[in-house]
């Protein structure tokens, strides 16, 4: 760390010169996180250190406030990094960093002895985190460079040499981790998170020179195109779900949800203060997970990942284009896994506590909870930041990239999608194009369903995004509902409207226009009366032209769903593309009971 560029201090430490060193091993791993996922085999060959760690240290770059005084600096950078913390060496990480800011003395600068004290004591934090701690590890590069800094606190007399002098320690720790665990050293790798923390160092050796400061705060990254070797397929894991989450404590202590959680699966990290720890699991229950963390404490942030996909598109990728939608998008779990289609969920809220539309709440649990909350449920689109984070990882495996979502006048899941991949492109080079269905449920569903079969007959990119535009303009949507109440507290009918139709009893049609707006598209005075009026409009629409094909959504309600399929086959004589449940976000607006009819023209 070269100390001059400040104020010329090379034996004293303070916030803004952290602050920048920060940056400067922060951009280092940014250019290499391709290569960190690449040779990621432990725990599980998920394929996505080096994007956790990325994301971790963006957090880290976008919400510290940084200031001259160093333990107010170090305390912004640890509750960075814990909000924005992903994965097990990025969570890890977080805890060290909490450490640090602990231990560190409420001073404006500290020494070059102050400064190894905390990294040592900071070390025992991290292995606190860790449920089970596996040497060869990041965890392993922790502690010998930690230990070596406490060893020779008294030798050099700046930081700069020091830093240079225990990235050295740090290299050589890193060498030997195939020594203390046989899957690197079966697959001929490093570990992906201790490699990555030394980037991280090189990053503050190499980059953080006077001349380099502006472009480190610039930020404008651009990733290495390295070509590290294929590794090959590597063991699964035995739980399939990284789950994760950032609670706020209320009715049980730290303990007690270790001992719930250690029964859960492996990989257990714990990081941070009770009011604000970040939790890593690998599990094959994410929901009974969640479930739990919302009876004892406020669920401040959630993320899970499926395994198994990962490792599936790191290994046995079947495309060179990737095909994203979001939850909203009525599409079965086994045409996802044949297309290797990926799905980005929206939020659902009962009160405070929050859930992930499909991953972590299902349509039988929703509708429990409707029945059982004091709350009427809420939505929201995903974050422009979860967002990148997708796209930034699977820019790291596919030339391109297509995502598809809900219509943008139901949803700003569209908008953030844009922008995210706006940023990724720019950032990465990858090509991103974002569709707006102008449709949701099982429209959008068909369309996605096109768009699979033609990146898997091997149309290019740009015939894809033409022929999509195409699909979307030929889709249709009918849906018949039990009663409008579900629409009125979902905000898609007004109150006042809401009052005359229960008034008159009316059991809604619920259609699309082109323009992507939900409409009450007719109506009738009884249940069967609304499903046979949606029989109706779609073999009206259907009239004179050519199906491509069709499917059924429905809320609770799988025996009507079979029954429309009957009368659809006799409409059509095709047998429907798929029968699924609506997502529990659509349930918000749709209620128990709604049965609907995807059509897609040729």
């Amino acid at each position: 760390m070269n100390t001059n560029v400040v104020n010329g201090k090379e034996n004293v430490l303070d916030g803004k010169r952290l602050y920048y060193s920060f940056l400067a091993g922060a951009f280092n791993v940014f250019e290499n996180q391709k290569m960190l996922n690449k040779i990621n085999v432990f725990p599980v060959p998920d394929a996505d250190t080096g994007t956790n760690l990325a994301s971790t240290f963006r957090s880290i770059v976008e919400n510290t406030n940084p200031s001259n005084h160093i333990k107010h600096t170090s305390v912004s950078i640890a509750e960075a990094a814990l909000t924005g913390a992903r994965g097990n060496s990025g969570i890890i990480i977080a805890q060290f960093l909490y450490g640090i800011s602990n231990e560190i003395e409420d001073l404006k600068e500290i020494t070059l002895r102050d400064f190894a004290e905390a990294m040592m004591k900071a070390v025992n934090y991290a292995y606190q985190a860790i449920s089970n701690p596996v040497e060869g590890t990041i965890i392993t590069v922790l502690r010998d460079w930690a230990e070596f800094i406490y060893a020779v606190r008294d030798k050099y007399q700046s930081f700069e040499l020091l830093m240079e002098k225990s990235l050295q320690k740090a290299q050589e720790s890193l060498a030997k981790t195939p020594e203390k665990l046989k899957i690197l050293a079966k697959s001929n790798v490093v570990d992906a998170g201790a490699q990555g923390f030394v980037i991280f160092l090189e990053g503050i050796n190499q980059i953080f020179q006077k001349e380099n400061v502006k472009k480190i705060l610039s930020f404008k990254t651009t990733p290495i195109q390295m070509d590290a070797s294929d590794f090959g397929e590597h063991q699964e894991s035995e739980f399939r779900y990284c789950t994760e989450a950032l609670i706020s404590l209320q009715n049980s202590g730290k303990e007690q949800i270790k001992e719930f959680l250690t029964n859960m699966g492996d990989s257990l990290v714990m990081a941070g203060p009770e009011s604000r720890m970040r939790i890593h699991i690998h599990t094959n229950e994410p929901e009974e997970v969640f479930a739990h963390l919302a009876d004892v404490s406020t669920v401040l942030y959630q993320k899970v990942d499926d395994m198994v996909k990962q490792n599936d598109i790191a290994h046995r990728r079947k495309y060179d284009i990737a095909l994203v939608v979001d939850s909203t998008c009525d599409i079965p779990k086994e045409i996802i896994e044949k297309y290797q289609i990926h799905v980005i969920p929206l939020n659902v809220f009962f009160g405070e506590s929050q859930f992930l539309d499909r991953l972590t709440i299902t349509q039988d649990k929703f509708f429990n909870l409707l029945q059982s909350s004091d709350t009427y449920p809420t939505s929201s689109q995903p974050a422009i930041k979860d967002i990148s984070n997708t796209f930034n990882y699977l820019s790291t495996h596919y030339d391109s990239i297509i995502a598809l979502h809900i219509s943008s006048v139901l949803s700003g899941t569209f908008a953030n999608s844009k922008k995210a991949a706006e940023r990724i492109t720019q950032e990465n080079g990858r090509r991103i194009d974002v569709l707006d269905s102008l449709q949701t449920t099982g429209a959008s569903g068909l369309i996605a369903l096109r768009i699979a079969e033609a990146i898997d007959q091997g149309l290019p990119h740009d015939e894809i995004v033409a022929k999509a535009k195409g699909w979307i303009s030929k889709s249709k949507l009918y849906a018949g509902a039990r009663s409008l109440e579900s629409f009125i507290k979902g905000g898609r009918v007004s109150p006042a409207k809401g009052f005359i139709g229960n008034l008159l009893n009316t059991k809604p049609i619920i259609s699309i226009t082109d323009e992507g707006r939900a409409v009450l598209y007719d109506k009738a005075f009884s249940y069967k009366g609304s499903l046979k009026k949606t029989l109706k409009h779609t073999a009206k629409f259907l009239d004179g032209k050519k199906l491509w094909g069709y499917c059924i959504v429905h809320a609770q309600n799988a025996q009507t769903a079979k029954s429309y399929a009957t009368e659809m086959e006799a409409i059509t004589g095709q047998k429907p593309k798929y029968i699924m449940g609506v997502s529990p976000v659509l349930a918000i607006s749709t209620g128990m009971g709604v049965v609907g009819i995807a059509l897609l023209l040729e």
